[in-house]
């Protein structure tokens, strides 16, 4: 271990919500925290934020008032740059503006022992670039905490092109003995988890501008069958749609606009409106008082099957055929078809694989009606469905009376390629199959940044594994080919899983 010793000072620059988060991270582990702003009244707020926090700790049990007070005590105020001169260590939390953040870490090399390190918790601007007029480069590393920083585990530790190794280490080892859940990330657009989410966002958008589904059916979706604790309007809502705009935007406008990362016209419309969210008490939400929003579109009741045919051997499948034996639907099994899903009298339902419902039953010759992916199909509260626009109403209830009478509510969405949370996931995967292919980290970082650092449910390459990469290759592909867009190619580190019948994690 390289961790700093809890003896030695730690000091952050900016006392807003991120910094004072952070200076109650290190000095809850111990350290003497010094804590900088150009504003005596953001350094007040920002104590009384903590101060906040801790009386609740302690109010709850998780801390003793000895040990509240023992916390504030190391925490020393500063007025000037000079006063941070003992720091080992030295967080910027400040605004995103590169020039500033460059004039601040060049004053700072004038004063910190030379083998002092320079972090940056920006969420967006290179470190190379904030490094690159500094005198000593090689200590400027990216420490990117995650709001609220006391209670959020992520921290991605970002290397510049120069950063030192030994630095990157100790910032590593020193986050981990603060308690936190740490990944080393490669200093590129978005780092991990704003690059890797971009799909959860952009995905849902996209549904709701081709009228695929509408925006609390989405979200409903994604929380009751995807099991994610927001939806993807809900999130944006909390956010902020003008900074959840702003770094699609910076992201795309990175990476030169790359396809995947295009903003969509629907995120351009709510900012114009000034309907940025809980922040503006109106985004995709009205959050006005005594407001009545929407619910998601879910299906009346439907007659329950009495007896279905469980095809191929897709083992995604097993919890839904013991869920219809024990609500006493009989289940007979045929393994020699190569589909996966159900038999009802004559029509299909079929877990979807990205191929439109309207193809399968052109292709096949039988009526299809595919369904949504679940997180956990026996917890699942939701599901949802989409029949081929040549597939007659009694075909399609008889899908919705089967998920019914396996307790779930059953959404009908439009038939667009991929559902809602198969279509998501499988881009999420995609992505991070891609962050990984380019060096920017691991498979292992990519699922625990996204699990610690957004909550996601479970990290996506170890979902897409779960699934099969087999399952998730075929949901691309069918998206590429329907729309024949670029912004659909399958990264190939996932096609070379596919190919090989490896693992990515």
């Amino acid at each position: 271990m390289t961790a700093l010793s809890s003896s030695d000072a730690i000091a952050v620059i900016g006392a807003g919500t991120m910094g004072a988060g952070i200076v109650q991270v290190a000095a809850t582990a111990g350290h003497p925290v010094y804590l900088f702003d150009t504003s005596a009244a953001a350094i007040d707020k920002g104590i009384a934020q903590i101060e906040k926090f801790l009386a609740r700790s302690v109010t709850k049990g998780r801390m003793d008032e000895a040990q509240r007070t023992a916390i504030l005590d190391r925490i020393t105020r500063c007025d000037k740059l000079e006063d941070l001169a003992p720091a080992k260590l030295v967080i910027e939390a400040i605004v995103e503006n590169i020039d500033i953040k460059r004039s601040v870490f060049g004053q700072l090399e004038d004063i910190l022992a030379k083998d002092a390190i320079l972090a940056s918790n920006t969420s967006s601007i290179s470190i190379t670039e904030i490094a690159a007029q500094l005198k000593r480069p090689e200590r400027m590393v990216g420490m990117h905490f995650f709001n609220p920083a006391p209670i959020m585990k992520l921290v991605e530790i970002v290397h510049g092109l120069v950063t030192d190794d030994q630095v990157a280490e100790t910032a590593f080892d020193t986050a981990v003995a603060w308690g936190k859940k740490v990944v080393h990330a490669k200093s590129t657009p978005g780092f991990i988890v704003n690059r890797v989410a971009r799909p959860f966002y952009s995905e849902a958008l996209r549904i709701l501008q081709e009228s695929g589904a509408d925006i609390p059916t989405i979200d409903s979706c994604i929380r009751e069958a995807g099991g994610f604790r927001m939806g993807p309007f809900e999130l944006m809502d909390l956010i902020g749609n003008d900074i959840n705009f702003s770094v699609t935007k910076s992201v795309y406008n990175a990476y030169y606009q790359e396809p995947r990362y295009r903003p969509n016209l629907i995120q351009q419309e709510q900012v114009a409106a000034g309907r940025f969210g809980r922040k503006s008490g109106r985004g995709y939400y009205d959050y006005s008082e005594g407001a009545e929003n929407p619910t998601a579109q879910t299906a009346d009741a439907a007659p329950a099957p009495t007896e279905i045919t469980l095809i191929g051997t897709n083992p995604l499948l097993v919890p839904l055929a013991e869920l219809a034996e024990k609500s006493g639907i009989t289940v007979t099994t045929d393994t020699t078809e190569d589909l996966s899903g159900f038999i009802i009298d004559d029509t299909l339902v079929l877990l979807t694989d990205g191929t439109p419902a309207s193809e399968l039953t052109t292709v096949i010759g039988r009526p299809a009606v595919v369904f949504d992916l679940a997180l956990d199909y026996t917890a699942a509260s939701r599901i949802a469905v989409a029949k081929g626009d040549q597939v007659s109403d009694a075909d399609l209830a008889k899908a919705v009376g089967f998920f019914q009478a396996l307790g779930k509510k059953v959404s009908v969405i439009d038939d667009c390629p991929g559902l809602i949370v198969m279509r998501i996931v499988a881009m999420l995967a995609n992505e991070g199959s891609d962050a990984v292919y380019q060096g920017v980290t691991t498979p292992q970082g990519v699922d625990i940044a996204m699990v610690n650092g957004l909550n996601y449910p479970k990290g996506p390459l170890q979902w897409a594994q779960d699934i099969g990469l087999e399952h998730i290759f075929a949901v691309l592909d069918a998206l590429s080919s329907f729309y024949g867009e670029d912004r659909y190619r399958t990264s190939p580190l996932l096609r070379r899983a596919v190919i090989a019948g490896k693992d990515l994690v």
